[in-house]
């Protein structure tokens, strides 16, 4: 009898049910269309320069000179830049993000968990242009009036990783203080029970069991630094330059495109294929990042019960 009452109520239409399972399943198709629009477009254009006969790829390689209107095409000055930046961002959104990510999970009250939360967020949604006049307006000077102004260049990569850093940090405190709060109370009462300091608990015992979360909040935040624009556009400098002092300027991969797209640039030309093939080289960095952040949450996941 109570198998017949249970496959009675799996057969049972319920339209409401059926109405969201459609809406989700055409949610799903309208990303992935859209995902794979965009690999259809980015590819089709970048083709046409891929097929030029100046462009060789391995040269590419090898050359530090990007100037595609004289033939010359080496991506390293622009990734060289776009390294720079987000290593410097990167090194001010960690380990400033995962205090202050501990700090609300393991330390703060929760009047003060109510009144740092918005604050983050906050800085979260200031739009990007507005960082970057922050960075060439403020960081800059800021950064000669420290170490001189014949040493800091006005538009320089030092500056604009900086505040990327600031623009980057909302994102990593919050998913990692959401990846500390999924740890279990009873690992840290154990903890406790064992004479742990309130330190040694967050340190020893949270921080490892929520890695897995941790890492991929980093490795988004990596994603979000290659791929930010406005920042770089206004502070970073214009025109590539293959170097590593992070004091003067050089033109990061969206940068470049910012800067080219925004002139008069007719179809088919060197410049116009340029920028469709730098978007490509974009999007697989950024997909490869996500595939090691997949890769990382199901090495390091905790199952707990």
């Amino acid at each position: 009898m109570n198998q017949l009452k249970t496959t009675n109520l799996r057969r049972k239409h319920r339209p409401g049910e059926s109405l969201i399972q459609g809406l989700l399943f055409a949610s799903g198709f309208v990303s992935i269309f859209t995902t794979l629009g965009i690999i259809y477009e980015l590819g089709k254009e970048a083709l046409l320069f891929f097929q030029m006969p100046e462009f060789d790829f391995w040269v590419s390689l090898t050359n530090t000179v990007w100037q595609p209107q004289a033939g010359e095409f080496g991506i390293w000055p622009l990734l060289t830049a776009t390294f720079l930046t987000s290593v410097i961002a990167m090194s001010i959104a960690i380990p400033f993000g995962l205090a202050v990510a501990i700090y609300l999970s393991e330390y703060a009250t929760p009047k003060v968990r109510s009144t740092l939360k918005p604050v983050l967020e906050v800085l979260a949604g200031i739009p990007t242009i507005v960082y970057g006049y922050f960075a060439l307006m403020f960081m800059t000077p800021l950064l000669r009036s420290i170490f001189g102004t014949e040493i800091v260049q006005v538009y320089n990569t030092a500056s604009a990783g900086l505040v990327m850093g600031i623009l980057i940090l909302p994102l990593i405190t919050s998913m990692s203080e959401d990846a500390l709060n999924a740890v279990p109370r009873s690992l840290r009462e154990a903890a406790y029970g064992l004479g742990a300091t309130k330190l040694e608990v967050a340190v020893q015992v949270v921080l490892p069991a929520a890695l897995s979360g941790i890492a991929a909040a980093v490795i988004l935040g990596i994603s979000r630094a290659v791929g930010e624009t406005m920042i770089v556009a206004l502070a970073a400098g214009a025109g590539p330059n293959f170097t590593f002092n992070p004091f003067v300027g050089a033109e990061t991969v969206t940068g470049h495109i910012v800067r080219i797209s925004g002139g008069d640039l007719s179809y088919d030309s060197v410049d116009y294929n340029s920028i469709f093939a730098l978007g490509l080289l974009l999007f697989f960095i950024t997909l490869s990042l996500n595939v090691i952040s997949q890769r990382i949450v199901r090495r390091f996941r905790e199952v707990y019960e």
